[in-house]
């Protein structure tokens, strides 16, 4: 159900969709509906969304929003998105409430994953 002025739906660049979409498949289950060769999109994956062909990508350093992936076991999605192409750019830290990483999948666009389990 779609609910009145809630976030509905978010649109990511990639430079490469085929790797992109291998990526998130490999690592978080994801599936996928293309529309065209220049447009994918994910449906039930917490929020539903859609990555567009771009030579652009989204990280904080250039003022984009962070998405936050959640993990039962922070050490066990690292190794997954190290082993998928997916490149670590912070590595595990703690932080008040648990403990986090950032990474960049294949097309550059930077994202994180949580945990409020102990190491």
């Amino acid at each position: 159900m779609k609910e009145h002025e809630k976030i509905n739906y978010i649109e990511l660049p990639a430079r490469d969709i085929p790797t992109t979409k291998r990526f998130f498949t490999q690592v978080f289950d994801w599936t996928f509906e293309d529309f065209g060769p220049d447009y994918t999109a994910f449906a039930n994956q917490g929020l539903d969304g859609g990555f567009f062909k771009s030579k652009q990508h989204s990280t904080t350093a250039q003022g984009a929003a962070l998405i936050i992936f959640y993990s039962h076991d922070l050490e066990g999605t690292l190794e997954k998105i190290e082993k998928a192409g997916g490149q670590i750019v912070k590595p595990i830290f703690a932080f008040p409430g648990g403990r986090r990483f950032h990474f960049t999948e294949p097309s550059g666009n930077e994202f994180a994953v949580w945990s409020d389990q102990p190491a």
